[in-house]
This record gives structure tokens, C-alpha cells and sequence, in this order.
């Protein structure tokens, strides 16, 4: 499989088109010297209209805080939202409309380099980005350089090249560094070589350019600090920082209360056009939610260690055992068993006076607190068994769908040789949990893959899990690498189903910088020692799922499952408050009796109060709600909630959740289901989707022009290799290189022919010997793709044929649906006698929850939606309507060409004119401006629902789109047939 990126997702379109809408009519400046073909254009930040689109942007993006002439242009987006993407894309855009060619791309630390990378060197990405700019990026990495004892010293040669690559239409510059080497002394020395028979330092050559900077994780290059002080150095012209946080900066401010002057910490953004908070990435869907699984003790083992002080021989810690405190003085290479039992082996392997290691690697600062118990085998035993449980619930859930999506497992560890050694107790239990967890599966399960899957995994258990940690750099073994490549190289090859791999182990190793769409759970066996932000720690897992085809996934709400021990019973909580906290929102849930510093602070950047003098002004003085305390009068908090909402708009408690809290239900209008009951029933029907071929010649014939459009389509097993020359002219160093951007394969068969015509013949569900004349009559040289690769990629793209030409008109087939049953109960309205629940989920009716009224006629008590369009409707009081509802995810599949389905969202029952009789309408709702927005997959889908109904005539079919009322579409569905009636 191969990641597939869309092109189009609103948030990261936003994003890039502000950024870009930045340098619209600004002046541009052409340089003239004898360099110009090597150096960027010049875009001027000093003018009005730079001043004048940055304020525009932030108006249209719904962002109060003042443009500067800075040319600093913050970008706030949050973890797991596509961020490297978004700058992908934003590069290639300024190179489109500015002619700006040279990037640098500067990351804090080598493991979010190595990621950038990883990404930037996909195929996947290559591909993606080639196809849509025909173009592709040149990448130069700026690597630590050794020093040889008595010989020139050169510059870098990632810097050295990339400063002499000239122009190229086919081609964009971008050169990775990372804070280190940004304050290296290689970036300030100067070398025995000049280039460009001008410059002798990095800097200088850098300056030279006129570069673009982008920055990754902008928090950790404070302006203050050195880093911020050698990137200016470099004299971008501007620098785009990207982020889901970013520095603080003091400011003082006047009490009105106590007149005293206070100190408080605000974001230290430059120009913020464009904000993408944790709040709305999980209220929108954009990531998983997340479900926080605790793991306790029986009573009485709920003990805490804290570190105390040290004068840097002695560290002194305390036992809280409940009221009971001890304390104690520990020594380098002095075991902590001295302390507490359960810590037997424990050592302090250093010390200082604001830090303490210990021997399994953990480092404490003074005042963090760790568990006894968190480190003991009795606990680790308790979780892996958990989280090797809940990993195959969701795999069963995932792998048994008709599109399958593979699940991976995430455990953090404190001692590797545990995990490593073959009788290392980590692993022992691991390996007796997974094949427990899989015989008792197999007791149950069907026939099919997810079956074929578990029992693979069941023949060699060890290749179902793996790891990586930093020791493992030094370390030769073959098996050992090919872990580490699919951990951090290769996610494409983790997520493929013939890979038995699910479970994968790392010492916190696998942090900033690295995650795979597919973590599902995280299980955290090591205590984080400090305070470390919560999500943070979720962000491994954050991103939504690709499927098997490589496709993201983004129609339903999936979960993150996180495992922690008691120490972090308030895991749930504190994550709430953060994802709050930081995105500027307040829990409504929440029932405080003062107004406290964060509701301040809300309401004044919200609702436009020149500072808190004005605020106070008037809930103190005119309003009467607080006191000069803050505490609330009367009904106050009744007050700040109605009059001032915006501050309430935190996240979802259905997003996250403890394993404890039952799943959300909502509640239904049981009287209305008889008069929903006829149209339910028809929906619920069962059809089969027919094609109409003349004969098995016409097929043939459709088959063969499938084979000759695939032929660049197929997958090759092989070594890719690309032949690089180093060439020098008079404009200096270049590389010219000879393949295609793709690379030049020796391609493998790696199965016979008549093996291959039979498993595609399974897969397709084809006669065999059609297969075969098709495969003859379009001339392709199959046998240079004989491998189970290639029988994937016929499949799934002969399924993307089928649904294309269903309604070409040029087609040699059509489609019809036949009905082959009455509606099968249980569905999920009804139970299996037929009669309506009285609750379903509320996940299956909407992702986002509003308290506000519902319609009379609507079959839900509460609001539950997944687009405004859609809210709207819910709330739409239409005196034509009998009843409505939402149709709850996944319970009416229309079947559609080429093997997939389709759901549509809206169930109407509708009286006509007199109140005689009543219409069946169903509604498809798309909150996009038109049809010409849509996917022509989704274009496709909305036809067969339209041919499904259209022989059903007592149901009509619409598609609403964003300026469509739903009132207008029923009058003029109800004026047609009162025409044809009358």
C-alpha cells in the first residue's frame, strides 16, 4: 500500500491560502546581478499593502490581534492536523504564484528532522505533489561534519550545493536543518574554500539567497533565546512559523482591584493569520478522540515518592502513603528499595542539585513524583493484558469491514532488556497475552480474512510485535533492523495486511517527530516522571486512520485508547483542561462559584473588552453579578454563560472520555416511529446491484480497455535504483540525474502465471479463461508484474472502473437494482422484534452536540450533527413534515458499483396538500457551495441513490447543498408531484 493525500481538506486549504494571500500585490523585486538565477526574488514586508492583506487575513480567519510590519507570520495548527503537509503545499504555492524557489525548513531536534524527511522523500508525497504541480522538491540535509586533521576544510556540501542550485522550472530548493546545527560552530566558521568565489561562512552564503524560512514547533525557539538570534542570522526575508504552540512573553498590566501593577505570560505571536485549536481539531473530527483507561491497585497501593531536594550527593526523597510521610536520603548507585519494597532494583545512577537519573533511565527534577508500583511487574502485567485486549477488540471491529483498516499498538517501557531478551518478562507477557486474546478469537471467528489474519499471527507470535530505542543505532541484527526500518521509515509497509506486525515498543524514543495515522492505542508502562503536557503525549496517536488502499479516513469518529497507571487517575481531566486551556475555551460543565482568571482572559479576547478595568466596569458596577472578589451574585455564573458563550466552546466530553463513562445515548420519540415505520422499513429493505452485459464478449471487451489504461498502475517488486552524476560548469556544481522521478526499477515476477490468473480470478470474481483472452487482446507484458502487489492493485482499481463508467454513457453495461427481501430487524432504530429502541448512540447520529431546540417533527430529544448544514435542518420547523430523521451512520448501504456503498442522511415523511396522503423524501446533504465542489466519487454515489429511488415511486430523492434552504426543496418536490397528481 502507499499513503494517498487529499488534495482539498478545508483546514489545511484555509491555511495554505492565507498564507500565501499574504504576499498578494505586495511589490516583488527581481535581482540583476550576475547571481540572479540563484537567488530568490525579493518581496518587500515594509509596505502598506503586506500591512493591509495580513489584516484583511486575520478578519476573514476571525482573529483579534493586531498586524505588525513584522515579517514573522505565525500559523497555528494543531498536532495530528497535517502541519508538514500544509508547508509542503504552501511551498509549492509560493514557487506557483511568486517564483520563490528556495526554502529552508528549520526543526528543533534530529527526530522531527528525520521525520520531515521521511515525509518529504516518500514516494507517496512525491507522487502527490508531482501530479499536482509537476514538479518536484530537491532536499539537502545539513549533517554534522567530522574535522580532518590537516586538510582543507570545506563548507557543508547539503549547503554548498543548495546555495549554488540555480532556477529550475521542474524543481523546488529546500534545505532541512535542526536547532543544533543552527548553533553549531560549523555554521559560523570559516572555511578554506569560498563559494561562489564570495563567501567563507554558511551564514553569509545562506543570507545570500534571500531565503524563506519555515519553522516546525515554533515553542521551542523562543525570541529570546540563541537559536532565535542565529536564525536571524540568516536574514530571511520572511518566516513562516508553523505550530500547535508557540513562545510566550511577559506583560504588565494594572489590577483595577488592588491597584498593583501584575506580570502575566501571553502567546508571543508575530502575525497570526491562521488558527487551527485543539478544540477544533477534535470537535471537527480532524483527530481521534481519545479514551484514557486507568489501571489501579487493590486499596492500599496507591503510594507516591516525590523528589524533594538534593545536594547534589544526596538526594532527599518522601514517601505519601495516604496521610503517612516519610522521608529519606538516598546516594549515587544506592538502591530505592530502601524507600519502598516494590522499587527493589532501582537505582540512582546520577545525581545533581536539580536532577536525579535512575538506573532505568527515568530523570526526575525536583518536586515531580513517581509510583512504586508503576514500576512493578504486577502492574505492567495488569496493563499489557489490558491493552493487548482492547488492541484486538479494535482490530476484529477494523479488519472485519468491507474496506479494512489495520491497528497498531504503542507501548512506552522503562527497561528494554525486558522487552529485547526472549525470556525478558515484558516480552514473556506480551507474547502469553496475544496468543491468548487470538485462540480465543479463533474460537468464534468465521471464515474469511480476519480469521486467515489471526491465525498467521498465531504461527510465529514474535513477528507480531516490535520495537525501537536508541541503543538500537549500534546494534547489527538483521532482524532488529528490519523493526527499526518499518517503525521509522517505512509506515507503508507496517500497515500492509500481509504484515503480521500490530505491537510496537519504545523508551519515549518515539516522540516529537514521529507517528503513524494507524496508533490506536498507547499503553504507558513508564512513569513520564514530570509534568509534560498531556497532549503531547496523546500526539503519537492523534492522526485519523488510512485504510488499506492508503486513503484517509474521516467519515466516522475513531478513538485513541490510552493507558495509564492510578498515579494518573486525573489523566482524563487534566487532558480536558488542557486541550481547553491552551485553545482559550471553558468546560460549560463546569460550575465554579467566582469568575476565575481563565474566564477573564476568554471574555476579553472574545468579546473585544479594552482590558479587565472595562470588564469589571461592568459586571461589577452595572450588572451587579460579582463581587470585588470575583464570587459570584446570585445567578451570576447564569449570567457569564448566557451573555457571554463563546468562552464555553470547549471540547466535546464525548471526545475525551474515561473507559468508565458509558458511551452517550440519545434519547427518541418512540410515538413518532409508526409514522416513520413505512419509510424505515423500505429503506431497510434488501436490493442487490445488478450489471447488464449484452454477453460475456461484451465483458471481455470492457475488461481489455481496463488492462490497457492499468499497465502504469501496476506494483513492482524490486530495487529501485537512480543514477546521479556530479557535473560542474561555469555556474558551479549541479547534479544531473538520469531516471525519472519515480526511479528505475528492475522488476521481479515472483509468481507463475497460472498461480497469478487464479488468485486474480478470486479476487475479481471473474471466469478465469476471460481473464486470460482479456489479459492476451490488450497487450500488456504481465509477466513483468507477477506479483501479489499488482493483484491488489487490479483489484482495487477495477472497482474504481466499474463505479467511474456505471453511468458513462458510452458504456457497454448499466446497472439495476433488484429487491431481494423486506426489511431485516434488528436495525439500528429497531430492535429485532421490529419495535423502535428507545436510545442509540449518540456517535452514530453526530459527531458535534449543541444544547439548543430541536424540531417538533424531528425523531431525536437532542441535537446531535455533523455539519451546520445539517444543524440547521435538525432545528427547521417545516409545517409540511410529519416526521424527519437523521439516518444513523452505516445502517442503510446502497450498493454501488464496484463493490462500495452509500448512506444518504435525511428521512422525510411528508404530507400533501390536504393531508390525505403522504410522501417519502430522502435527503443527501453536502454543506458545500455546489456540485462542482464534490468528488466525482461522491458525484457518482449521489447517481445511484438517485437510480436506487427513482424506481421507487413513493420516494423521491435530493441533493441539498450549503445555500439550499431544506424548506424550498420539499415545496418543490411537493409542487411536482401535485402537478403529476392533478
Amino acid at each position: 500500500m502507499k499513503f494517498n493525500f487529499e488534495k482539498n481538506l478545508t483546514h489545511q486549504r484555509v491555511a495554505v491560502e492565507s498564507t500565501v494571500e499574504v504576499f498578494k500585490d505586495v511589490a516583488i523585486r527581481r535581482d540583476n546581478s550576475l547571481y540572479k538565477d540563484v537567488v530568490n526574488p525579493i518581496i518587500s514586508s515594509k509596505s502598506d499593502r503586506y500591512f493591509a492583506n495580513i489584516k484583511n487575513i486575520q478578519e476573514k480567519n476571525s482573529i483579534d490581534i493586531k498586524p505588525t510590519l513584522s515579517n514573522v507570520i505565525d500559523i497555528m495548527m494543531e498536532t495530528g492536523t497535517g502541519k508538514t503537509y500544509t508547508y509542503t503545499k504552501t511551498i509549492f504555492e509560493l514557487n506557483r504564484l511568486y517564483g520563490i524557489f528556495k526554502f529552508i525548513v528549520i526543526v528543533p531536534s534530529i527526530s522531527i528532522k528525520a521525520g520531515t524527511i521521511n515525509f518529504l522523500k516518500s514516494s507517496s508525497s512525491i507522487e502527490h505533489f508531482k501530479e499536482e504541480y509537476d514538479k518536484t522538491i530537491n532536499l539537502y540535509v545539513v549533517e554534522s561534519v567530522k574535522k580532518k586533521k590537516n586538510k582543507k576544510s570545506y563548507m557543508p556540501s547539503s549547503i554548498s550545493e543548495f546555495v549554488r542550485s540555480s532556477y529550475n522550472k521542474n524543481s523546488i530548493e529546500v534545505l532541512i536543518i535542526n536547532a543544533g546545527m543552527i548553533n553549531s560552530d560549523t555554521m559560523k566558521k570559516s572555511f578554506d574554500t569560498t563559494l561562489l568565489d564570495r563567501y567563507a561562512k554558511p551564514y553569509e552564503a545562506l543570507r545570500s539567497i534571500n531565503p524563506f524560512v519555515i519553522i516546525d514547533e515554533p515553542h521551542k525557539f523562543d525570541t529570546k533565546n540563541k537559536t532565535w538570534k542565529n536564525i536571524l542570522e540568516l536574514k530571511p526575508q520572511f518566516i513562516l512559523r508553523y505550530g500547535a504552540t508557540f513562545p510566550e512573553k511577559e506583560k504588565k498590566q494594572k489590577n483595577i482591584l488592588t491597584g498593583k501593577n501584575e506580570t502575566i505570560k501571553v502567546k508571543d505571536y508575530q502575525n497570526l493569520i491562521y488558527k487551527l485549536t485543539a478544540v477544533d481539531a477534535f470537535n471537527q473530527n480532524l483527530v481521534k478522540g481519545v479514551i484514557g483507561h486507568i489501571t489501579e491497585f487493590e486499596e492500599g497501593k496507591n503510594v507516591i515518592v516525590r523528589f524533594v531536594s538534593s545536594d547534589g550527593k544526596e538526594a532527599t526523597l518522601e514517601l505519601i502513603d495516604k496521610t503517612k510521610k516519610q522521608k529519606f536520603k538516598i546516594a549515587k548507585k544506592e538502591s530505592l528499595e530502601k524507600i519502598h519494597s516494590a522499587m527493589s532494583g532501582l537505582l540512582v545512577e546520577h545525581l545533581n542539585k536539580s536532577t536525579l537519573l535512575l538506573s532505568n533511565g527515568l530523570k526526575l527534577k525536583v518536586g515531580d513524583k513517581i509510583n512504586p508500583y508503576s514500576f512493578a511487574l504486577t502492574l505492567q502485567e495488569m496493563m499489557i493484558r489490558r491493552a493487548v485486549k482492547e488492541h484486538f477488540e479494535v482490530e476484529k471491529k477494523l479488519l472485519t469491514r468491507d474496506v479494512k483498516i489495520k491497528p497498531l499498538t504503542l507501548f512506552f517501557i522503562d527497561n528494554i532488556e525486558e522487552y529485547r531478551q526472549k525470556d525478558g518478562v515484558v516480552r514473556k507477557i506480551l507474547e502469553e497475552s496475544i496468543k491468548h486474546e487470538i485462540e480465543e478469537l479463533l474460537k468464534v471467528e468465521e471464515e474469511g480474512f480476519f480469521k486467515d489474519y489471526l491465525q498467521k499471527a498465531l504461527s510465529d507470535v514474535s513477528k507480531t510485535h516490535g520495537g525501537y530505542f536508541s541503543k538500537d543505532n549500534s546494534d547489527k541484527d538483521e532482524v532488529i533492523e528490519k523493526e527499526i526500518n518499518e517503525i521509522l521509515h517505512d509506515k507503508e509497509a507496517i500497515l500492509d495486511l500481509k504484515n503480521p506486525r500490530r505491537f510496537i515498543f519504545s523508551k519515549w524514543t518515539l516522540r516529537e517527530g514521529w507517528d503513524n495515522p494507524n496508533v490506536f492505542g498507547i499503553c504507558k508502562l513508564r512513569s513520564s516522571g514530570s509534568e509534560i503536557s498531556k497532549l503531547q503525549e496523546v500526539g503519537r496517536g492523534l492522526r485519523l486512520p488510512v485504510n488499506e488502499y492508503g486513503n484517509r479516513v474521516k467519515e466516522e469518529q475513531f478513538y485513541l485508547n490510552y493507558f495509564v497507571d492510578f498515579t494518573e487517575s486525573d489523566f482524563v481531566e487534566k487532558l480536558r483542561d488542557e486541550i481547553n486551556e491552551k485553545s482559550g475555551a471553558i468546560s460549560v460543565e463546569d460550575n465554579p462559584d467566582k469568575l476565575h482568571e481563565g474566564m477573564i482572559k476568554q471574555i476579553i479576547e472574545k468579546y473585544n473588552f479594552d482590558d479587565e478595568n472595562a470588564l469589571f466596569q461592568k459586571l461589577i458596577m452595572e450588572e451587579k453579578v460579582i463581587d470585588f472578589s470575583h464570587k459570584f451574585i446570585g445567578d451570576g455564573y447564569e449570567y457569564i454563560k448566557q451573555n457571554f458563550p463563546l468562552i464555553f466552546e470547549g471540547v466535546s466530553s464525548s471526545k475525551i472520555r474515561s473507559s468508565k463513562d458509558t458511551k452517550k445515548k440519545l434519547q427518541v420519540r418512540i410515538e413518532k416511529y409508526y409514522e416513520l415505520k413505512e419509510l424505515w422499513e423500505k429503506l431497510n429493505e434488501k436490493v442487490l446491484l445488478e450489471y447488464k452485459f449484452e454477453d460475456e464478449e461484451h465483458f471481455k471487451s470492457l475488461l481489455v480497455a481496463f488492462f490497457k489504461k492499468q499497465e502504469n498502475s501496476f506494483k513492482q517488486s524490486g530495487i529501485r535504483e537512480i543514477k546521479q552524476t556530479l557535473e560542474i560548469d561555469e555556474k558551479g556544481i549541479f547534479v544531473e540525474e538520469e531516471s525519472s522521478v519515480y526511479g528505475q526499477t528492475h522488476m521481479i515476477a515472483t509468481m507463475k502465471y497460472s498461480d497469478f490468473l487464479k488468485e486474480l480470478s478470486k479476487a475479481l470474481s471473474i471466469n478465469l479463461k476471460t481473464i486470460h483472452q482479456a489479459i492476451l487482446e490488450s497487450e500488456i507484458d504481465i509477466n513483468r508484474y507477477l506479483n501479489p502487489s499488482t493483484i491488489n492493485a487490479i483489484k482495487h482499481n477495477f472497482n474504481n472502473f466499474l463505479m467511474q463508467h456505471a453511468f458513462n454513457k458510452f458504456s457497454i453495461f448499466s446497472i439495476e437494482y433488484k429487491k431481494v427481501s423486506n426489511a431485516i430487524h434488528p436495525t439500528k432504530l429497531t430492535n429485532k422484534d421490529g419495535e423502535p429502541l428507545k436510545e442509540v448512540n449518540a456517535s452514530d447520529i453526530g459527531v458535534f452536540y449543541s444544547n439548543e431546540k430541536v424540531a417538533n417533527s424531528y425523531y431525536f430529544e437532542e441535537l446531535f450533527y455533523d455539519s451546520n448544514l445539517e444543524k440547521t435542518n435538525i432545528q427547521k420547523e417545516i409545517k409540511e413534515v410529519v416526521v424527519f430523521t437523521k439516518i444513523p451512520k452505516n445502517s442503510i448501504k446502497i450498493p454501488i458499483a464496484g463493490g462500495k456503498s452509500y448512506s444518504p442522511d435525511f428521512a422525510y415523511v411528508i404530507k400533501y396538500e390536504g393531508g390525505s396522503q403522504t410522501m417519502h423524501f430522502i435527503v443527501e446533504t453536502k454543506d458545500v457551495e455546489g456540485e462542482s465542489v464534490l468528488r466525482n466519487e461522491e458525484r457518482i454515489k449521489i447517481k445511484h441513490a438517485e437510480k436506487l429511488f427513482g424506481s421507487q415511486i413513493d420516494i423521491k430523492f435530493k441533493t441539498q447543498f450549503k445555500n439550499d434552504e431544506m424548506v424550498s426543496l420539499i415545496r418543490e418536490v411537493l409542487s411536482k408531484q401535485n402537478k403529476q397528481r392533478g
